[in-house]
Order: structure tokens, then C-alpha cells, then sequence
């Protein structure tokens, strides 16, 4: 398997990181390496803890079979719990290189440093989530801290929503106030369909669930290219 890439200083731009939500859970180690195969460059976990978000999900121990199975493959984990520092130690341990909270369960300036300071401290990048109701008012003064911002483009808590359209306006406002070193994700609905739209708002990490798991395996690729562009 090829090297990680560095959400800081990827290899190439925009990544794209296929969320396993809607992989086949019962060939799931097969069906990740399938996606990396075809040309993605993270895997993003979608983790829910059926409080902050009405659905259950995967935990640590999912995590840390990908990434025996995946050894080198970039594990972008996205928290959707309400108390995300309770996890920053166990994901670390799983391998997973990546770790994003949401504004929505540790609001203030101060528990967002404290949060990205603890999951620097483990080894991995820290992002910072936004859901598609939160004004952006309420993240622009942490927009610096982070090393990645993730605008989530449905409500989160389940693969195949509809793309909401308003998730572009927080996009465009994010895109102009952050450092070359920091990414801006994009997640919910991202699809070949509206894939243009949204790097041409600034997003240059791109998460597909079912437009890219739902497809059968001989077109996955060619998603993957149109979602790159």
C-alpha cells in the first residue's frame, strides 16, 4: 500500500476519501482496499454515537482492523458524538491518523484549542465539523486552529441524503480565510453531479458515501476521477 498522504502537504489535490458508510460491512477490509485501488486517497469513518446524531455506528475496534488490513492508507475518522474528547486516546491507538470534532459538542474558543491540542499531542490531524443549521459565525473565530475544516453538506447520521445547497455559501467563506497547510472537506450528498460545484467553492477533500460504494465495482474508479476532476 502506498504511503499516507498529509492532509498538511498532500501529494496532489483535491483528495478524495470514500466514506465506508455505505461500504459492504461484510466484506468490508476487501471493499476499502477495492476503493484505494481505484484511486482514493483517505478512507473516511463516519463515527456516531446515537446521541448527537440518531444513528449508531462504528467505534475504535473497526478502525483498528482497517487499519491492520490497510497498513499506509490514510484514516480520516469524522466524531458525531457529544463528548468527542473521550475518543481522541482510543482512535489514536486504533491508527487512525486523522481526528474531526464538531463546533456543535465543544463550543468556545478554548475547548476547540484544548481538543486540536489533544489530538496533536496523539500523533494525528485535528479537523473541526460544521453542520448545515450552525451559522458560520460560530466557527470563524477557530478557523486558524484546526488543520482541517469539514462542512457537512446534509443533516448528519445517514449515507444518501439529498446535497444541500446552502453548504456552499459556509464553503465559500471558509475557503477564503484559511492557510495553504489547511484543507477544507465537504461531506454529504457529493456526487460526479454537484463534484464541480464544490471545488469551485474551495473544497479540496471531497467525501462520497453511496455515489461512490452505492455503484458497482467496474465504475467506482471512474467516480473517483469525476469527483477529482
Amino acid at each position: 500500500m502506498p504511503t499516507a498522504p498529509s492532509l498538511r502537504t498532500p501529494a496532489r489535490l483535491p483528495l478524495v476519501a470514500p466514506s465506508i458508510l455505505s461500504a459492504d460491512f461484510g466484506a468490508l477490509a476487501d471493499d476499502c482496499r477495492h476503493a484505494v485501488e481505484c484511486g482514493a486517497d483517505a478512507l473516511h469513518l463516519d463515527v456516531m454515537d446515537g446521541h448527537f446524531v440518531p444513528n449508531l455506528t462504528m467505534g475504535p475496534a473497526l478502525c483498528a482492523g482497517l487499519s491492520r488490513a490497510l497498513p499506509g492508507v490514510l484514516l480520516d475518522v469524522h466524531l458525531m458524538v457529544s463528548h468527542p474528547a473521550m475518543f481522541v486516546e482510543p482512535f489514536a491507538a486504533a491508527g487512525a491518523h486523522h481526528f474531526t470534532f464538531h463546533i456543535e459538542a465543544v463550543p468556545g474558543v478554548q475547548g476547540v484549542r484544548d481538543l486540536v491540542a489533544a489530538i496533536h499531542a496523539r500523533g494525528m490531524t485535528a479537523g473541526l465539523a460544521i453542520n448545515p443549521p450552525t451559522p458560520f459565525a460560530a466557527i470563524e473565530p477557530v478557523l486558524s486552529v484546526p488543520d482541517m475544516i469539514l462542512v457537512m453538506s446534509v443533516n448528519p447520521g445517514f449515507s444518501g441524503q439529498s446535497f444541500i445547497e446552502s453548504a456552499l455559501e459556509t464553503t465559500r467563506a471558509v475557503a477564503g480565510r484559511l492557510r495553504s497547510d489547511q484543507r477544507l472537506e465537504m461531506d454529504g450528498g457529493i456526487s460526479p453531479a454537484n463534484a464541480a460545484r464544490v471545488r469551485e467553492a474551495g473544497c479540496d477533500m471531497l467525501v462520497a458515501a453511496s455515489a461512490f460504494f452505492g455503484r458497482p465495482r467496474q465504475e467506482r474508479a471512474g467516480v473517483i476521477a469525476s469527483l477529482r476532476g
